[in-house]
Formats: structure tokens, C-alpha cells, sequence
């Protein structure tokens, strides 16, 4: 144990003391560097000058200033200050420290600092011992280590304190301590004229590397060897060349423990600088672990991590070029086999980075936190063992059977249906396949409702919930869905500023290849469901914050109107987002209004009544009823505004000519595969043809009817056709050309879409 008079007094009047020693600051303006710590205004600055010590660490290099620091300290503070050097002192001393101090504060009132140096030596009963005095204040501590507090000191202690670390310091802070030096007439050199050849000081700087002690030995070294005696006469001329400046200062040894806390930091900025495409750092941390003595097979093991890690997928050959690099080292060894250390490094630091093989931790908490007892979906399942009982692996649909060997069809846990762990990158590889990914994604999500693979856990025939699957799984929806986006964006022409809105924006099909186009615009979005909602902001949650789309859960309506009035937009998209005519009406208008100069409104949307239907699927053999489909299917797509499957092409065209808007429009017939069920058939025929009937006064033997559709199409995939019309609008020809206008013929439909928009606009207001 040592006391503040023991180690500080008068330690600037000894001769014979070191010149490191001697030259200690007294106070804070004579400290060099750290500005970050003891800088002007700054906290630590302001604590000491106030005498307001709370318990503090320092951490840092050797020769950065911690023990400085607290010398400083103890000339300030009206504290009693007391010093323990945890390599020389153990509990018995500290016991000694604490009655003191437990006297000095009940009798005189007088707290006590107790600087302990190398506080990372004593072991943890020994930093125990400590904890309760420091708590209930009969300490202030200040600990001084070079080692991580986080790791070699109590949490307990470190919890309590303020950590301050100090960096090695700068050539410049160097220069100025070495200045001082020279200059100081009482504890350095100042008596002398101190002059160096060109070249010299800045060596003694240079081979210190931050570390002031080392340069003020060296100096000392260096003066008091280049005369016969020392101390000569005052005014004596003394001259430093440089080969005495080499001799006074050897080349540092490397601060590196293969143990210890530094060669955890060593080997983390190798790989940071690795993952930053840093070649020149990448190479400089290298050789400091080689000179170290580091073990080579470490540094592979770690490169070998960030192939996958850091390049992943955007250089999938970087994992190859490592593993290649290390198995030649184990044939060559060192020293030459610090070529294929060199070799791996430089090629993981200059090839493009992608870290999204983290995805996998990802899927891993989600396995852990979300759904651990999802099970596999029946399609997915092994067939070879029980598929006549169980139907596993009914219903799977055969990639390579379809073009470009890929189709629309689950295969997530139903739970998790819509849940995006990968997302590829933009550079290399992945930027290969990053629009198949997403594209595919994308129509599948558009294609699977969440609720369209329940769980199948017995067998019976006829199992409703196995072909309430299979109804939804066998169908081609994802193809058709592809097709009408790609003819949707085909002949828009996007600016990268544009700002766009998609209405109906479901999982994100339209919005996403939108968001793609316009990287410098924006995407605002509305959605009908809350998890399709959640599946936009799950996505989005990956990308920078000012970039994401905005999405909204509300109707078409309350959406256009809530948003910023003079928020304007060049492009206004949408699929099937009108689920009658008279939506169309309601929601034209409001969305006309946001449509900016020279924008274009833009729509997919599928037309009923130009779609297949029952009667198309009797032949001439069962004429009577085919002829009864016929009759109910007049009424069912009569040309009526108010219904549901009665409006046509050309009444969206009115409709939007009616607002002074030219269009464009192309049509196409959508084939699917589609499996319709005889509940299927039993609803529809219950229901809208019902009604046909009666308002048609015709008498129809349902049971044979049902029975004669379902030997054709009942339990079976048969082709569907959908009538999908792509309407864009515009308010100029040079918005939009090839346009389409109605004939005369609809003239008597253009008063009634004028009149139901008049009265739109009526209630709107």
C-alpha cells in the first residue's frame, strides 16, 4: 500500500526520478490528449473541477494516462487519496483502506478516493471485498486497467462507475509532451539547448506509437547520453542525431495477448475491415497477428466464417477460394504460407458483400418464439408411406412440370404463410436472381390465401377440408396474377421520382415492383386485410426508414380522402380493386383528384360477365339444361350498373370519359386450372341462378340439373376463363395514346354513368 504523499509529493522536485515521472502533469492544463475525455466542457473536466468525483474506470493502452489522471486527481480533489496497486496489495491492505477511510468519515467528515491500479488483477473475491464500501460510499473509486472492464472487472463494480477510455495518443500529442519536455526548466530540460538532426524527434514520435512514457524514457535516453556527463552546465548545446535517436528507442514490441483482451480486438477489426472491402486494413491487421505469432488456423477458421457470413451469396465462390487457401496452407505451412493468408484476405476484402445468410437466425427465432408446433403442410409431406389413408402429399404440384420450372403453391407452415426471412441483396449473385425472388414471392403470396392449407389430421372420403386445398393449390392463379402485372407495368413509363399509388395493394405485387421503379419516389398503398398489412410491414421493416412505402388498412374510399390534399401522384395503379360498378363510380372521382399533371390512372380489372360460365360446359346432349343455364345467365349478366356481374369494358370506358379522361384499353381471356366442387355447384345454382329463374317464371328440376353438371365438372380441374380488361386514363393524348372511345350504341349507358356519378359526387360532398 502507498499513500498520496507516498507516490505524488514533491515528485516534481527529485532529480533522480525518471524524466516519464517527472514530467507528469500537475493539473488539467498541462494534460496533452484525451480531449474526448478531459476536453473543455467536458464531463470528466467538469467533475474534477468541481470536486465532484462519482466512481470512475479508466481503460486503455499502457502509456495513455490513466495513472496521470489520478495524480491529477489527487492535486485537485479535497478528498483524501489513496492508491492501491492491485499487483503488489490484496485484501489485507484494502481492510487497512477501509477503517481508515470509515474514520476519516465519521470523524472528520472527509471522503476518500481509493485509486486502484491494475484493477483487473485482483480476482473476483478480491473485487467483492470492495463492492459494499464503494456502494454505501465510503470509497470513491477510481480503477486504472488495460483490459476491458466489461470482461476482467465485477459487473457488479462496473455497473457503479463511470468508464472513461483512453485511446493512444496522436503524433501531435506526442510532439507537444515531448515539447514540453524540453522546454520545462524545472523538471525537463529547459536549461539546455536541446537541438536534434532532421529527422531524429520525429523518429522517437513515430517509434512510440501513442504511448507517452515510452517517448519521454526514450528522450530522456537520447539528451542524456549525447553528452560525456550529465547534468552538464546550463546553456550547454546538446545535439541528438539520429542514429542516437535510434539507439535510445527500439521498435515496440506488438501490444498483442493471443490470451487477452487485445487479440479479440485485433482479430475483430481484421474482420470488420474484411466486411468494410478494406484491402489495405484488411492487410495491415493481418500482418499484426502473424508478427503476434497468431495461430494461422484461427485466422482461416474466422475467414472461413466470413466468407458465408459477410460475401455470402452475392460471391458464392469465396467460401471456395478460403477453404482452398487453407488446405494449401496445411500442405505448405509457414513462412510461405503467409502467401495464402494474403491470398484469402484480399480476395474476401475486394469482392462484393451480402450478409443475408443471417436470415437463417432469423428463421431460427421465429422456430423458437412463434409457432414451434407448426407441422408440415399435407402437400409437402412424404407420400411413400400413407398417402391412400392420409392423402400426404396430395395435391403437390411438380415445379419442373411448368415453365421456367416453377409454380405458385405453399410452402410455409400455415401460420407463417406471408413471413419473409431472406431478402436478397443488390450486388453479385443475388442481384441476379433478386427479381425472381421477389417476383415469385410476390404472385405466390397474391396466389395462396392464408387460410388455404388448414391442417388435414384424419381421412374419410369426400374430406372437406383436403379439397377445400386442392380447389385452391391445383389452380394457376400465380401465373395469371404475374401476367396481368407484367401487361400492367409494360406500357407505363416510370420517372425514378415518381410518386405512385396502388390501390388494393393485397401482399404487395403491384406496390413492390412499383417501390422498384421509383427509387427515388414514393409509394403510398391501400389494403383490404390486416395480414396482408402485416406482411407489407414485415417486408418493409428491412429497409431504411425514409425509403418504406406507406400502407394503409382502410376501404378504397376513406383512404383517398384522408390522405394529404396536396399530395399528388403520376401514377395510380390497381387490380380488381372496383368489386362492382358502382365502386368504380364512388372511387374514380376521388382518385382522379390526386392524379398529378400529366399522370395516368391505371387498372386491371377482371369483367364477369366476359368469363366462362356454367352453360359453357353442357354440350348439345344435355340441350334442356343447357338452354335453362342460358336463360338464368341472361338475367345474371343483363347490362345493369347495380349488380354485380352485369357492366361491361366499355361502361369503365364511359365512366372515365365522363370525368374528361382519354383511355387506352386492351383485353385479354386468362386460362386457370381450376378445381370447382359440386358444393361449389350446389351454391351457385342455389343462389344467383335461383333468382333467375323466378324472375324469369321457369320451373327447373335442380337435382337433375346438379346432377348433370357435376358428371362434366364437379370434382375435377377443368379450364376457367377470366376476362381481365387493362384501362388507363389519362386527361391528355399525350398521356395516353392508341385511345378508346365508345361507339354510339352506349349512349343510353353513358346518361346512366353520368347521372350515378353526379349523385356520387353529391354524397360525396
Amino acid at each position: 500500500m502507498a499513500s498520496k504523499i507516498d507516490l505524488f509529493e514533491n515528485a516534481g522536485n527529485k532529480a533522480d526520478q525518471p524524466l516519464a515521472y517527472r514530467m507528469r502533469p500537475r493539473n488539467l492544463d498541462e494534460y496533452v490528449g484525451q480531449e474526448h475525455i478531459v476536453g473543455e466542457g467536458r464531463l470528466l473536466r467538469r467533475a474534477i473541477q468541481a470536486d465532484r468525483l462519482s466512481s470512475i474506470i479508466f481503460y486503455g493502452p499502457p502509456g495513455t494516462g490513466k495513472t496521470t489522471l489520478a495524480r491529477v486527481i489527487a492535486l485537485t480533489t479535497k478528498s483524501h487519496f489513496s492508491t492501491i496497486n492491485a499487483v503488489l496489495s490484496g485484501v489485507g491492505e484494502l481492510r487497512k483502506e477501509i477503517t481508515n477511510a470509515k474514520e476519516r468519515l465519521s470523524l472528520y467528515g472527509k471522503k476518500t478516493i481509493l485509486f486502484i491500479d491494475e484493477v483487473h488483477r485482483w480476482n473476483k473475491s478480491q473485487q467483492d471485498a470492495l463492492l459494499p464500501w464503494v456502494e454505501n460510499g465510503t470509497f470513491i473509486l477510481i480503477g486504472a486497467t488495460t483490459e476491458n472492464p466489461f470482461f476482467e472487472v465485477n459487473a457488479a463494480l462496473v455497473s457503479r462507475s463511470r468508464i472513461f477510455q483512453l485511446k493512444s495518443l496522436q503524433d501531435s500529442d506526442l510532439k507537444r509532451i515531448g515539447e514540453q519536455a524540453l522546454l520545462d526548466k524545472e523538471r525537463g530540460y529547459g536549461a539546455f539547448e536541446v537541438s536534434f538532426e532532421e529527422g531524429a524527434f520525429e523518429h522517437l514520435i513515430k517509434v512510440a506509437k501513442g504511448d507517452a512514457r515510452s517517448l519521454l524514457n526514450a528522450l530522456e535516453l537520447a539528451v542524456e547520453t549525447s553528452v560525456a556527463k550529465f547534468p552538464p552546465p546550463q546553456g550547454t548545446k546538446i545535439f541528438i542525431s539520429k542514429d542516437a535517436a535510434e539507439q535510445s528507442i527500439q521498435q515496440k514490441a506488438v501490444l498483442y495477448d493471443k490470451e487477452g483482451d487485445y487479440h479479440f480486438d485485433v482479430i475483430s477489426a481484421f474482420i470488420k475491415s474484411i466486411r468494410g472491402s478494406d484491402p489495405d486494413a484488411t492487410l495491415y491487421w493481418l500482418a499484426k497477428m502473424i508478427d503476434a505469432g497468431e495461430d494461422p488456423h484461427f485466422i482461416f477458421r474466422r475467414m472461413l466464417i466470413s466468407a458465408t457470413e459477410d460475401v455470402g451469396l452475392a460471391d458464392p465462390q469465396a467460401i471456395v477460394i478460403v477453404e482452398a487457401d487453407a488446405d494449401a496452407f496445411g500442405r505448405i505451412g509457414m513462412p510461405e504460407g503467409r502467401f495464402q493468408l494474403s491470398h484469402a484476405a484480399l480476395y474476401l476484402a475486394t469482392c462484393l458483400k451480402s450478409n443475408t445468410t443471417l436470415a437463417l437466425f432469423d428463421a431460427i427465432k421465429t422456430i423458437k418464439e412463434e409457432k414451434a408446433t407448426d407441422e408440415v403442410p399435407n402437400h409437402l409431406r412424404d407420400k411413400s408411406r400413407d398417402s391412400k389413408e392420409f392423402q400426404h402429399g396430395e395435391g403437390y404440384l411438380y415445379p419442373h412440370a411448368y415453365k421456367d420450372h416453377w409454380i405458385a403453391q405453399q410452402y410455409l407452415p400455415s401460420s407463417l404463410q406471408g413471413k419473409v426471412f431472406y431478402t436478397p441483396g443488390n450486388l453479385g449473385y443475388e442481384a441476379k436472381v433478386r427479381e425472381r425472388v421477389l417476383s415469385h414471392r410476390e404472385a405466390q403470396l397474391e396466389a395462396v390465401e392464408t387460410d388455404a392449407f388448414p391442417e388435414n389430421l384424419t381421412f374419410s372420403p369426400g374430406d372437406k377440408s383436403r379439397e377445400k386445398w386442392l380447389s385452391r393449390t391445383t389452380s394457376e392463379r400465380g401465373t395469371l396474377i404475374e401476367t396481368t402485372k407484367n401487361l400492367l407495368f409494360d406500357s407505363l413509363h416510370f420517372v425514378r421520382s415518381d410518386r405512385v399509388l396502388v390501390l388494393g395493394a393485397g401482399h404487395g405485387l403491384l406496390l413492390w415492383e412499383a417501390f422498384r421503379k421509383t427509387p427515388e419516389g414514393i409509394v403510398y398503398a391501400q389494403v383490404q386485410k390486416k395480414e396482408q398489412l402485416d406482411h407489407i410491414n414485415h417486408y418493409a421493416s428491412t429497409l431504411d426508414e425514409i425509403t418504406r412505402p406507406y400502407v394503409s388498412l382502410e376501404s378504397p374510399h376513406n383512404f383517398l380522402t384522408g390522405l394529404d390534399p396536396n399530395l399528388k401522384f403520376e401514377k395510380i395503379i390497381g387490380r380488381n380493386t372496383f368489386n362492382k360498378f358502382e365502386d368504380a363510380v364512388s372511387i374514380l372521382p376521388l382518385a382522379i383528384e390526386k392524379l398529378a399533371e400529366g399522370g395516368v390512372l391505371s387498372f386491371a380489372q377482371v369483367v364477369p360477365s366476359g368469363g366462362s360460365k356454367l352453360s359453357d360446359f353442357l354440350d348439345e346432349t344435355e340441350s334442356l339444361f343447357r338452354n335453362q343455364l342460358l336463360q338464368a345467365e341472361e338475367v345474371i349478366y343483363e347490362r345493369n350498373l347495380s349488380g354485380l356481374s352485369g357492366w361491361r369494358e366499355e361502361d369503365l370506358i364511359a365512366l372515365c370519359t365522363t370525368h374528361h379522361l382519354i383511355c387506352r384499353t386492351r383485353s385479354l381471356q386468362q386460362k386457370e386450372m381450376r378445381h370447382v366442387l359440386r358444393a361449389d355447384l350446389i351454391r351457385w345454382l342455389q343462389g344467383s341462378y335461383a333468382h333467375a329463374w323466378i324472375k324469369k317464371d321457369i320451373d327447373v328440376d335442380l337435382p337433375a340439373l346438379l346432377n348433370a353438371l357435376s358428371n362434366h365438372i364437379a370434382d375435377q380441374n377443368i379450364e376457367w376463363v377470366h376476362h381481365v380488361v387493362i384501362i388507363e386514363a389519362g386527361r391528355s393524348p399525350k398521356d395516353i395514346k392508341n385511345t378508346s372511345l365508345p361507339d354510339e350504341k352506349n349512349q343510353e349507358v353513358w346518361k346512366e354513368v353520368h347521372n350515378k356519378t353526379k349523385l356520387s359526387t353529391k354524397t360525396a360532398d
